[in-house]
């Protein structure tokens, strides 16, 4: 692909797209480094998923920020399980992970995708040395109608030798420090929510059950000409137990406000900060007590982002519904069915993001 000239409007050759992003490994930061004065027209998105048509953004509110200094304090518990029930996310500083290792993982990030396109292509996955290492962009550009304007490294984690064998060298002992650290953070919060649904000790079958796996990905949106036609990613929720996310100081994430379709909150990035969000995995087994909520990412036009979400996850082969013990509080109805957690996953990543759709395949 040559790059374009200064007013010229962008139609590139589908296959051609497709070759240079995707099967080269450029990604869309090979084509943001071309200094694109227009919008490929495989990533502009269908009016109603652009931010800046159809959606009101509320200033003036914001996701709860939680103090996590005195983790024993009574309040802060509440805050957590009032915010996981109302909002679905909040975000938590004093957390114990220091922020050295954040920085150093961000730094990281940065690191893997200035790689050349060449190095980067050995993660695709025709090339990749395990189905546990994943380059790619978009979200499931086999089944989009449009493109999203992002370029990512997942990294499921299985142990640490492997990480240590598989994951590309430029990243990983970062990373591993970065998962390690938020190890004791997680299972803390789980704490916190599990006690609001009755569920007294977190036992080893339970622990598995709410974090028995864990991806981590490394999210890059590079600056975009024409923002507001496209999205760095579309409205959707998350199929974990629980997200731990890790932003730059850019900003750009978005989170649906309570039940008016059109209200969305930024997310203010907060030095030493971490997001946690609900996910699908946990609104099951909560029975709807917990919340995942609907986010998406805008597009920049002058700076390039990064993110880095911990996804804490039932294991594959696990089967999520709603708990026992939420069901005994009173007699509780089930508004879900036991589904293996694998199958829902499966689900999730078939189709483009299409909000909160997923959790209907778990519905009774």
């Amino acid at each position: 692909m040559a790059p374009p000239s200064m007013n010229e409007t962008i139609t590139v050759d589908p296959s051609e797209l497709t070759d240079f992003v995707i099967n080269k490994g450029n990604g869309v930061n090979g084509l943001s480094q071309m200094g694109l004065k227009s919008l490929p027209k495989q990533y502009i998105q269908p009016l109603e998923e652009r931010m800046s048509m159809n959606i009101t953004t509320m200033p003036e509110e914001s996701i709860p920020i939680i103090d996590m200094s005195n983790w024993e304090d009574p309040k802060v518990a509440e805050s957590i399980c009032n915010a996981a029930e109302k909002w679905g996310f909040f975000q938590i500083l004093n957390h114990g992970v220091p922020i050295q290792v954040l920085d150093h993982v961000k730094d990281a990030t940065h690191k893997f995708f200035e790689l050349p396109a060449e190095e980067k292509s050995k993660f695709l996955k025709e090339n990749s040395p395990s189905n546990n290492v994943r380059f790619g962009t978009s979200f499931s550009p086999d089944s989009e109608k449009a493109l999203e304007w992002k370029d990512y490294l997942s990294l499921f984690y299985v142990c640490e030798d492997e990480a240590s064998t598989l994951w590309p060298t430029v990243c990983k002992d970062e990373v591993l420090e970065y998962m390690k650290r938020t190890e004791i953070l997680v299972k803390r919060l789980l704490e916190i929510l599990m006690k609001r649904l009755n569920v007294k000790d977190i036992d080893k079958t339970k622990e598995a059950l709410l974090m028995g796996s864990k991806r981590i990905n490394l999210n890059y949106y590079p600056v975009c000409p024409d923002p507001e036609l496209t999205v760095g990613v579309g409205r959707h929720s998350d199929v974990s137990t629980l997200t731990i996310l890790l932003q730059d100081y850019i900003g750009g994430l978005y989170v649906r406000a309570g039940t008016n379709e059109d209200s969305w909150v930024h997310v203010p990035p907060l030095k030493g900060s971490l997001v946690i969000n609900i996910g699908d995995a946990l609104q099951i087994m909560s029975n709807g007590r917990y919340k995942s909520i609907e986010h998406r990412v805008v597009a920049n036009a002058s700076k390039t982002r990064i993110s880095v979400p911990i996804f804490v996850n039932p294991r594959p082969s696990d089967v999520i519904g709603p708990l026992p013990e939420v069901l005994g509080i009173g007699g509780e109805k089930a508004m879900y069915k036991q589904v293996v957690y694998s199958d829902y996953v499966k689900h999730f990543f078939r189709k483009a993001h299409d909000g909160k759709s997923t959790i209907d395949f778990a519905k009774i």
